[in-house]
């Protein structure tokens, strides 16, 4: 009797691990593997106030005008190699009256340097050059799995002294969205030459596991507990990097250039409180913005004048202007 249950426990256990790491690859293919599609994330929608300015007439003919501004720009494709060995591509827009001003501008899951139209031409407007690299495992660049920002910090380090060295610039800043906000708070806390000057994040997470961990409940219904651990620890295999230590939280500890963060107050893919979070653990000059009516990366959307001028305060501060 004793050996019969010793045996069963036996087998119960090993289902589990095995279950486990069926599991465990499973999410690593859904959400980190380059060659699948990713799923439908949970609070990916527009909010009612987004949805109505996005219906009307007047913003339809703003992004008709847009498109046809983004048409007439000469984007240089420029690339870099990575410390890994990497190719990585970007798409560089000068500007004649920059003088030495540059924005990277970091786009999100799934994205490419395609995006991010509106703020292009802000800057631009602005006088800035503007840099939009693709992520490692995204667009036209190489990479077989999805870093969530984490090796990427390391990717926008060297991008960096590509601006400096091949570009000649000497006030650049870094401005992020969702996973790209993440890649610029990830990246804030290495140390960067004194030609970068601020960091702009826009609706950014506090870490991999905690955005990871959001995501599962939602979408599947799962604990965290022990899927998480397991799939972080495939993920350390598969693509070098755990959930534990891709955290925007340790790297703003370590930052020292001023910091804007932005986030909707309706944000229900990454929660508004990563923003609360990430200010309070950030040790340098920072400003927090949180946009009343504004879902994930809708604050332009939803106040695009306040963001202009927020934005446009924190850079003339930031560069000492």
């Amino acid at each position: 009797m004793k050996k019969r249950f010793t045996r069963i426990s036996i087998a119960v256990v090993l289902i589990f691990i095995i279950g486990m790491g069926v599991a465990g690859n499973y999410f690593y293919n859904v959400g980190i593997n380059r060659s699948q599609d990713g799923p439908d994330l949970h609070g990916g929608g527009s909010s009612a106030a987004a949805a109505s300015i996005e219906g009307s007439e007047e913003q339809q003919k703003k992004v008709a005008q847009l498109m046809k501004w983004t048409e007439q720009q000469e984007f240089e494709m420029v690339q870099i190699k990575s410390y890994d060995g990497l190719t990585l591509i970007g798409r560089f827009l000068k500007n004649p009256d920059s003088n030495g001003k540059v924005v990277i501008l970091a786009h999100g899951y799934k994205g490419s340097g395609e995006q991010m139209p509106w703020i292009t031409k802000d800057y631009f407007d602005l006088g800035y050059d503007v840099l939009k690299p693709d992520a490692r495992g995204h667009g036209m660049s190489e990479g077989d799995y999805i870093g969530y920002r984490w090796h990427d910090r390391k990717d926008y380090v060297d991008w960096i002294d590509f601006l400096i060295k091949e570009k000649k610039e000497n006030s650049i800043f870094l401005h992020g969205f969702s996973m790209g906000a993440a890649t610029v708070l990830m990246t804030s806390g290495e140390k960067l030459p004194e030609e970068v000057k601020g960091i702009i994040a826009d609706s950014g997470y506090t870490t991999v596991k905690a955005e990871l961990s959001h995501q599962l409940k939602y979408l599947y219904n799962l604990p965290a507990f022990p899927l998480m651990e397991v799939t972080s620890v495939i993920t350390n295999i598969r693509a070098g990097y755990t959930f534990e230590e891709a955290s925007a939280i340790e790297s703003v500890k370590k930052n020292k250039l001023p910091l804007f963060i932005i986030h909707g107050d309706q944000d229900e893919l990454v929660p508004t409180e990563m923003a609360n979070e990430i200010y309070n653990a950030a040790s340098s000059e920072k400003d927090l913005w949180i946009v009343k009516g504004a879902g994930h990366t809708e604050a332009y959307t939803v106040a695009e004048e306040e963001y202009k001028n927020r934005l446009q305060v924190f850079l003339d501060t930031a560069a000492g202007e």
